[in-house]
């Protein structure tokens, strides 16, 4: 198997890890069971400690000073910001608002990607992103409108500003892929990550009260602490060692579309043709982005 179609593989998985985070992780949050920053503390710690047992396992790969300043950054922007921000504004948001903001995320991409990496978007690309925002937008907001209140708004900027810190860690890690070990830059990236999240989320971390956990919501907080951040993280690292940041990011259409299938799967939700079509035109645009193009009428690449 060629390491292009392992790393779409591995970015399937995290797609499908994400789609179906939707349905598990409401099951601790809407509970009451862990407060949001509180919960995204025992993310980052546990994907932390994993980390580094990994590395130190099996990698043992040191990394040069000169880099820690933008690995720093990846912390903050893909774990502090990105994780702090999309939880804090879920609270004060709707779901439909959060998730038509995040559909952002591959546009900011290929907007600062030539800039950063040099990397080529071309005319292929861009129509994959439009075909694929379409679907995506038609699917999450097909008889269901978008609301908006003082709060919300603020929630929605909220969101906003962990769309775009999500967008930039996407495209500044892949610059850091290229010279290390996937498990190497993540480990660190958690490590700086976990330190500015620990004053905002200890308080409440410790507040949690074990004992009215449930076998069911025990599952879903694992599968939130392994799947949803260590692996999802692991797996998106391998894949950006390949390829693009504007195709990993491409990726994220896919979301609501596995949410919805897993949605139908545990009987919460109905199928109909908006959903078969939106699902046909999101597969269309990832395609048109993953697939390589022998020629292209239009190449930005800023490092010429």
């Amino acid at each position: 198997m060629s390491p292009t179609i392992k790393a779409h593989l591995a970015l399937f998985a995290v797609a499908l890890i994400y789609g179906a985070n939707y349905s598990i992780a409401k099951e601790v949050m809407n509970g009451g069971y862990i407060e949001p920053l509180g919960f995204i503390l025992m993310r980052a710690g546990s994907a932390t400690v994993l980390f580094w047992i990994f590395h130190q396992a099996f990698i043992k790969e040191k990394v040069d000073r000169k880099d820690f300043p933008l690995i720093m950054l990846c912390g903050l922007l893909g774990v502090a910001i990105n994780q702090m921000f999309f939880f804090s504004g879920l609270k004060l948001t709707q779901p439909i608002n959060a998730a038509l903001i995040m559909t952002m995320t591959p546009i900011v991409v290929i907007m600062v990607a030539p800039f950063i990496t040099g990397e080529r978007i071309t005319s292929r690309k861009l129509l994959g992103f439009g075909i694929g925002a379409i679907g995506a937008i038609f699917l999450i907001t097909y008889g269901k409108s978008v609301q908006f209140s003082k709060a919300g708004l603020r929630g929605d900027l909220f969101i906003m500003i962990n769309a775009t810190s999500y967008s930039l860690y996407l495209v500044i890690v892949k610059k850091l892929m290229k010279k290390y070990h996937p498990i190497t830059i993540v480990k660190w990236v958690f490590t700086f990550g976990l330190l500015v999240i620990i004053p905002f989320g200890f308080k409440q971390a410790i507040a949690v009260d074990w004992s009215t956990f449930s076998t069911k919501i025990w599952l879903a907080f694992f599968y939130v602490l392994l799947f949803t951040t260590f692996f999802a993280y692991l797996l998106n690292a391998v894949a950006l060692k390949t390829v693009d940041s504007s195709a990993a990011a491409m990726y994220i259409y896919l979301q609501p579309l596995i949410a919805t299938v897993v949605a139908l799967a545990l009987s919460k939700d109905e199928l109909s043709i908006a959903k078969v079509v939106s699902g046909l035109l999101i597969y269309l645009g990832v395609y048109l982005v993953s697939s390589k193009q022998k020629s292209s009428t239009l190449k930005i690449d800023v490092t010429k």
